[in-house]
């Protein structure tokens, strides 16, 4: 499992990375798309809202569950990854990578900061 130091975590198994001032790159951690097993279906139904941290943006479907997504930081959906509505699995085989799933426009970018280090959140995930 992998916890990439240039990315902050959620308790809830989100990362988020600024990629400019204010725009992030959000998805699920390697740990939560193994536990959630083959993903077969990425629901974003958001975009263009503005929502709250810990806020539902939208839903991961694995052949197991169905998960909710929860928002990390406050911040506007600007944009999902459009590779995910033909190929889903890139969250399992790509979590960092290819496979993020959405694109945010973040009301207050120092909130990022409140949120996990890589190694904070493996000491959590090692607990479980």
């Amino acid at each position: 499992m992998s916890f990439p130091a240039g990315l902050k975590y959620t308790k809830d198994h989100e990362w988020i990375k600024l990629i400019d001032d204010k725009t992030a790159l959000i998805g699920i951690t390697d740990y939560a798309q193994h536990e959630l097993g083959d993903i077969v279906f990425v629901d974003i139904n958001t975009t263009g809202k503005h929502l709250n941290a810990e806020e539902v943006f939208g839903t991961v479907e694995a052949v197991k569950t169905v998960s909710d997504l929860f928002l990390p930081v406050e911040g506007t959906v600007v944009e999902v990854n459009s590779a995910l509505g033909n190929n889903p699995e890139l969250v399992n085989s790509d979590p960092y990578g290819e496979g993020w799933i959405t694109k945010i426009e973040v009301t207050d970018p120092a909130a990022i900061n409140n949120l996990l280090t890589a190694e904070a959140y493996e000491q959590l995930v090692l607990l479980v």
